[in-house]
């Protein structure tokens, strides 16, 4: 799961928000002095990515990218789950996703003090760049995908892989769709943030 299904999955407060998305973050991060809310959001956050990783519908899809390019389907999968998440928002959320979206940039904004520098930048650059509406369209998705290839320190072939998910396009449609509600119930039943 990527930065919108995270947030998606936090609770409706800044520090479950900010601890859920906090995962990606957390080098030079002292969890142990962390806000408690915060602390729950991260483990929240660190047991969807372990459930999505070992979930039988997830693995049985990453096992179809090409040899060169499936060390980062997950990578790739993550951030194509946000998009089919966008597009699907009202079959799992009451609120329209235009609204939820607005209210989402609004929050990180305002909890931007409570975020490690890196965090603080990238989630600032989320808001002011919309990522989410580009998220939308498989091409804009292609090239957010294209731009994550080329921040990775080693030579790789991870650029283009939206030309292996173009065409099975559907088939991961439909994984996302099973997969999803399981996901919510998964971390339902867990209850890291409850109190």
């Amino acid at each position: 799961m990527n930065y919108l299904a995270h947030a998606a999955l936090a609770q409706p407060n800044q520090h479950s928000l900010v601890g859920n998305l906090l995962g990606d973050f957390c080098k030079g991060v002292c969890v142990d002095a962390l806000h408690p809310a915060i602390k729950s959001g991260l483990h929240n956050h660190r047991a969807t990515d372990r459930y999505t990783d070992t979930h039988p519908l997830i693995v049985s899809q990453k096992v179809l990218f090409s040899p060169q390019r499936r060390r980062f389907a997950a990578v790739a999968m993550d951030v194509l789950f946000d998009h089919f998440l966008i597009h699907h928002w009202q079959q799992f959320y009451p609120q329209p996703f235009e609204h939820y979206k607005a209210q989402l940039y609004a929050e990180l904004t305002e909890a931007a003090p409570l975020m490690p520098n890196a965090m603080r930048k990238t989630m600032l650059r989320v808001c002011q760049q919309d990522w989410f509406t580009s998220y939308q369209q498989l091409p804009m998705l292609g090239l957010a995908l294209d731009h994550i290839a080329q921040r990775v320190r080693f030579s790789n072939q991870f650029s283009g892989i939206i030309d292996e998910i173009s065409p099975r396009y559907a088939q991961l449609e439909q994984c996302f769709l099973q997969f999803y509600p399981q996901l919510q119930q998964h971390l339902q039943q867990l209850g890291l943030e409850t109190a």
